[in-house]
């Protein structure tokens, strides 16, 4: 039996930033779009190199992210990470999202 997909956001305050976004805001419709996929396909994503995963990621626990790109061609990109709680459920945790691509690469230490 395949394991059940719970998607949560990282906290309060950015899972309050999703909420407040109009259901016809391009972003929430993205968003709604790629928490489908995991709950489909958790690893779906882009896989992020053990190595390049931020340090403020790794200090709340993150040993594995991926990204999803949220606006072909603009650089904008969610993030999430995956983990097991048990034997039937995977949990995956939005960490973040950027609506602009230096503030991603600042992120992940590329500029």
């Amino acid at each position: 039996m395949p394991k059940r997909v719970n998607v949560k956001f990282l906290n309060d305050r950015l899972e309050k930033e999703y909420l407040d976004l109009s259901d016809e805001d391009k972003l929430k419709k993205k968003i709604d779009w790629i928490i489908g996929r995991i709950k489909e396909y958790p690893s779906f994503g882009q896989p992020i190199s053990k190595r390049l995963i931020p340090k403020e990621y790794k200090k709340q626990g993150v040993d594995n992210a991926y990204w999803v790109e949220l606006n072909k061609g603009k650089g904008w990109r969610l993030i999430y990470t995956l983990t097991a709680e048990n034997e039937i459920e995977i949990i995956a945790i939005i960490l973040e999202w950027f609506t602009r691509h230096k503030d991603y690469e600042r992120r992940f230490g590329y500029g």
